[in-house]
């Protein structure tokens, strides 16, 4: 008889198959705040270097600069994630010091990202990191602004000039 009445009562199964569900949909939540999470701190990171570095440029020039930071993290030759790509240190043997990728990042302290033209680099940020076909700069890793005339720049191959940044690959 209890062979029967464990083969007929499934209300233990019901139980089990409900735990279930609520595991699985708790993990699915977390899976979802933790990959939120990082989207979040991936597009901050890009849109502060937006902001730092081409705050004062035609949004195509804020395009350039989101599309410049991917195609970095797209590239072996650099850190594999955006905030890596913008906060990345390298050594200079001339200066004897571990400079910045990006020159906004060596400063300790920075005036924080204003309402207006923080709203326009997080949008171009966006806009590149949900689809970065969006920007034709195939191959691009670096940049300089026009009024500057960096050593490394001679070895780089010149692609475009937008705005006050020439973009090299």
């Amino acid at each position: 008889m209890s062979t029967f009445w464990s083969l007929t009562d499934r209300s233990l199964w019901y139980v089990f198959g409900a735990l279930g569900l609520v595991f699985a949909t708790l993990g699915l939540l977390m899976y979802n705040t933790v990959e939120g999470t990082a989207v979040n701190r991936d597009l901050t990171c890009l849109a502060r270097n937006v902001y730092y570095e081409a705050r004062g440029e035609s949004e195509k020039g804020k395009l350039a600069v989101a599309k410049v930071t991917l195609n970095r993290v797209s590239s072996s030759r650099f850190p594999n994630t955006i905030c890596d790509a913008v906060y990345e240190q390298r050594w200079d043997k001339r200066r004897r010091r571990y400079v910045g990728a990006f020159a906004w990042t060596e400063f300790d302290t920075l005036p924080p990202p204003k309402s207006k033209q923080w709203q326009i680099a997080w949008k171009a940020a966006e806009t590149v990191y949900e689809n970065p076909e969006s920007v034709q700069l195939k191959g691009a890793l670096f940049y300089h602004a026009t009024r500057i005339k960096p050593r490394w720049a001679k070895q780089k191959k010149r692609i475009k000039k937008i705005g006050r940044h020439i973009i090299y690959r």
